[in-house]
Formats: structure tokens, sequence, C-alpha cells
């Protein structure tokens, strides 16, 4: 690790990771950390999944979204693809001395809104005031807690021949906050955030042979594919032509200089299932607003260990390992 912290330790690729097992897993070791879900599950009365994140997205408001409805979307997520009903959240704002009031009450709107709309209550929180300087406009964190429904959920249940899909086009999120912050023109690029527990309780809900779900947020859809395989004897390998990706994105990540793959998204789920059930999974996702555009994008297999090949256009495969540097930082 490197003597000082950078921007690389915040996107979501090898230096994040590198930061997580080299000095967070070995200070607070426990069965339910060392998991390295997007929650935890514990027990309690009933196995409670537990989860916590912190949003720092600039700007703040941008198409598809703003600050708040990325703060409940996103620890929503977390619990539901854990197999948990999501239920309770906390709310912690960091406001920088200087933050315009209409502001905070539209952020404050765009919670209570995506609160409702995803059946959670914000049941505590908490409110800090720094200097001017001493922040940027507004921080939040939210930790939230839900039922587990469907426990077992996790990337060492895949099998070789499982099929991997995902919910819909990938790397709108990124695009659109990049898009945003460089105040080129957006047209009709905006972030897919949303919260997915409804989508996820209907795939679970089907008695698939699902393995595992994970929501695709910073290092985007490659680097979470390889987190399902690296160290172990199974590798992914994926179909370029099938992973649906807008024409607009496409174009303006080649504009940007960014790879889709590796861009955030906040309205995704990928899920590797059994190559059996995959059709009933899809079914249950398009049934949704959010899954409309799902597709498998590719199967697991013992050819390349530890391992995510993609398959390309023209007949090649070329090896996507996880997002190396600060492709977007303050994405999310």
């Amino acid at each position: 690790m490197d003597e000082i912290i950078t921007l690389d330790y915040g996107s979501g690729g090898k230096k994040t990771a590198r930061l997580i097992e080299q000095l967070l897993v070995p200070a607070f070791a426990n069965p339910a950390l060392e998991a390295l879900g997007d929650g935890a599950v514990v027990e309690g009365t009933s196995k409670l999944a537990f989860s916590t994140d912190s949003f720092v997205v600039d700007p703040l408001f941008f198409p598809g979204g703003d600050i708040g409805k990325l703060s409940v979307c996103g620890t929503v997520n977390d619990l539901a693809v854990c197999g948990a009903e999501p239920k309770y959240l906390s709310l912690s704002f960091i406001l920088e001395e200087g933050l315009k009031l209409e502001e905070l009450r539209q952020i404050v709107a765009s919670i209570q809104a995506q609160a409702e709309k995803a059946g959670v209550q914000i049941v505590t929180g908490d409110t800090k005031v720094v200097e001017k300087g001493r922040g940027d406009k507004i921080y939040i964190n939210t930790a939230g807690i839900g039922f587990v429904r469907f426990p077992g959920l996790s990337p060492r249940n895949i099998r070789p021949g499982d099929a991997v899909i995902v919910s819909g086009a990938v790397g709108d999120h990124g695009t659109a906050v990049m898009l945003a912050r460089s105040g080129m023109m957006q047209g009709d690029i905006r972030s897919d955030c949303a919260a997915l527990n409804a989508l996820c309780a209907r795939v679970l809900g089907t008695g698939a042979a699902v393995r595992v779900l994970r929501d695709p947020t910073r290092g985007g859809v490659a680097t979470t594919l390889n987190e399902f395989v690296e160290g172990t004897e199974l590798g992914i390998v994926l179909r370029e032509e099938d992973v649906p990706i807008r024409p607009q994105v496409r174009s303006a990540c080649a504009m940007l200089g960014l790879e889709p793959l590796y861009c955030a998204n906040e309205g995704k789920v990928l899920a590797v299932v059994a190559a059996e059930d995959a059709q009933t999974v899809l079914d249950a996702m398009r049934d949704t607003d959010e899954g409309r555009d799902a597709a498998v994008i590719g199967t697991v297999s013992d050819a390349y260990p530890g391992r995510l090949v993609m398959e390309t256009a023209f007949g090649g495969k070329r090896i996507l390992q996880k997002l190396t540097g600060a492709q977007l930082p303050r994405i999310c």
C-alpha cells in the first residue's frame, strides 16, 4: 500500500480491495465481515442484513437523480442483493457552512420520496456542520437493516455452466454523472439510480437456483464479476455482443475515454443462476420496470480460473481485470 491515501483508493477497484483486505478486515476480523458482501448477515431474533454506505457524489444533482435519491437507493440495494427485505435506514448529514437551504430542502424531499417508494423508514440520524472549505456542500451516510428472506446467497455457490445475467443496460450512472460534472450536454443519458428491492424479491421468489446477486456500483460490471471468481478455480466468459449498452452511453464513454463495463451503475443487478433457470430469472426481471432490458451476458467456466474473459465481437478474447486507478472518482 502507498504511504498516503489517493483517489485511487476510492475507485472500487484494485486499491480499494487492497485497503479493505490488508487494513480493515484484519483490524475488525469476524465471520460476518469476512464474507465481504454488500451487507452483513447477522443473528437476531431472525436473521438480519445490515449495511452502511457514504455518498460524496459530485455534482449533487445530475440527470436521473441526486445525492439524496442515491443515498436511499444505494443502501436499499445493498440489502436487497443480500436476500433481505429492507426495512429501516439511518440518515446522517455532514453539511458544509454555506450550503444553500433550498438545495438541502430538495435533497431531503428526494430522500423522503425515494424512501416511501422503496417501502423503508428512516428511523434515526445525525447532522454535523463543518466550516466553509472543510467539506464539499454535503456528504451523506445511510445505514440500513433488513430481514433476510432468502438466505445463502454467495459467490461461493457459483458452478461451471451457470448463466450470468444483468438486469439492464450498463454504464448509465457513471456516464451521466461524468457528463454533468464536465458541463457537457447530456442529451438523453440519465442515471439509472433506482431501488431494486422489488426486482430482487421477484427474482428470488421464483424459486430459481440463484447463486449470488450483486449491484455493480463503483468499478462497474467488470470489477464485480472479477470479485466473484478471483482466487477460485472458476472463471467467467462474457460475450461482448450480448452486454446491453445504450448507443449514446457507448459514444459518450468513447468521447470521455471511459470503458462502460467499468462505469458505475446505481440501478442494475448482476445475477449468477443455474443455466436451466436463466429464462425464469430473465422473465421475472423483465416483468419489472427496472429489469425490462435484462440479458444473459456470459457463462461461468472452469477454462479460465480466476479470470474474467471477454469474447469480442471480432471473435477474439481479452482479459478484463479489476478497475485500476480512479477512473470515476466521487461517483457515488
